[in-house]
């Protein structure tokens, strides 16, 4: 879901930006290293991929502990459009609802 294809950083008059805005070089980093494709074919959580995948559920928590953020901050980060843009995304993945406990949740296999 998240994609960084067409990311550059420049300098103009009228700026979007954020303070976090090497998010989306983190995340090209995260493609061109494989790690993306290591976390989805290793980490097995969810039956149907529509239209998330492990990974993006992984780095949208990575992400929001990288920009100081607490589990309630991803609420902001999905309606921030500087945010999505630098990901290359529309939206990411919701956080588990306060009400979740860990017993609620699904169990994590690693294929080995």
């Amino acid at each position: 879901m998240f994609q960084t294809a067409n990311l550059r950083v420049e300098l103009a008059d009228k700026v979007r930006a954020i303070g976090t805005g090497g998010i989306g070089l983190v995340q090209r980093l995260a493609e061109q290293t494989g790690l993306v494709d290591a976390i989805n074919s290793r980490l097995h959580l969810l039956k149907i991929h529509r239209p998330y995948h492990e990974s993006d559920h992984v780095f949208n928590l990575a992400y929001n502990a990288m920009c100081d953020g607490r589990l309630e901050d991803i609420e902001l980060r999905r309606n921030d459009e500087v945010f999505l843009d630098t990901l290359g995304t529309e939206r990411i993945p919701v956080r588990p609802r306060p009400e979740t406990s860990a017993d609620d949740l699904p169990r994590a296999t690693f294929a080995t």
